[in-house]
């Protein structure tokens, strides 16, 4: 028997709690009151960087206790190297359990054999979108693979010290031309961090929002840390009426970087708040 690490371990024990309180299979696609509500066309996801300290079973039992039936799966949970095999294999495993593996990320990509298996791994999971942060010089074989596969490219901003793309404008720069498949994933606490407003940013993006990042920070600094969505500086509210009034069809994918190793409470917290958001503006608009 392989050594049990603690990850494991703490994997093993949440993803057993969690199915438990969902039933069986802890399936998203039974009744679970939390994925109740509207959104105005858009859809509620997670970033599963969120369980970083969790193996994939635990991140699929916790997505589904909040309700998330989309998610986008970084390395840790399907290995970037995996055969084409194991990529499918991962795949079935997400879909059983209920959930959608809409796309991967963030994915960097610092040469063109990283952008070709980026773009490869995606195809073979059959993701349709991939959150990226390819290097400049990378951009035109990134378009190229665009082109040849279909898959969009949501290029990430990562705040302030990121030397690649700390802000949306910077994005937008750089891909302005390109071809259209080829836009942001716009990570909203990085632009707070960045003295940004999201709304104003999301609307700058214009079609090239892709996907969206979603969380809350402390401080439109530099030094803003993670917090529930709902106890932090950024306009929620605002932003999902900036989205809908936008028209915005693509994902919300919570990406709770606070307590790692116990990020299920602060995540509930999240999806809640803006699931009451979501049921306000809708209520507004009727």
């Amino acid at each position: 028997m392989g050594k049990t690490t603690r990850r494991t371990f703490l994997g093993s024990s949440l993803a057993a709690a969690a199915g438990a309180a969902l039933g069986t299979a802890a399936s998203c696609g039974g009744r679970n009151p939390m994925a109740a509500g509207p959104a105005p066309g858009f859809k509620l996801g997670l970033a599963s960087y969120t369980f970083r300290e969790f193996d994939l079973d635990a991140a699929l039992a916790m997505a589904c206790r909040v309700g998330l039936d989309r998610i986008t799966l970084k390395d840790m949970h399907l290995p970037l190297d995996s055969s084409d095999e194991d990529i499918r294999a991962t795949v079935e495993k997400v879909k059983a359990g209920g959930l959608v593996p809409y796309g991967c990320g963030v994915v960097y990509m610092t040469g063109e054999a990283e952008v070709d298996r980026a773009f490869g791994y995606a195809r073979a999971a059959g993701m349709g979108i991939i959150i990226g942060v390819p290097e400049h010089g990378l951009l035109e074989r990134a378009q190229e693979q665009v082109r040849e596969t279909g898959i969009l490219l949501a290029i990430h901003n990562h705040g302030p010290g990121d030397p690649r793309y700390p802000t949306p404008g910077s994005i937008l720069d750089r891909i302005a031309g390109l071809d259209a498949r080829i836009g942001l994933c716009l990570d909203i606490g990085h632009c707070a961090r960045s003295g940004l407003d999201p709304s104003d940013e999301a609307a700058r993006c214009g079609p090239r929002l892709l996907d969206v990042h979603m969380k809350d920070v402390s401080a439109s600094a530099a030094e803003g840390g993670t917090v529930e969505v709902g106890r932090g500086v950024i306009d929620i509210p605002r932003f999902l009426k900036t989205l809908a009034g936008m028209g915005y069809r693509g994902t919300l994918a919570f990406e709770h970087e606070k307590d790692g190793r116990d990020p299920l409470a602060g995540l509930a917290e999240s999806v809640g708040y803006v699931r009451g958001a979501l049921a306000a503006l809708a209520a507004k608009a009727a």
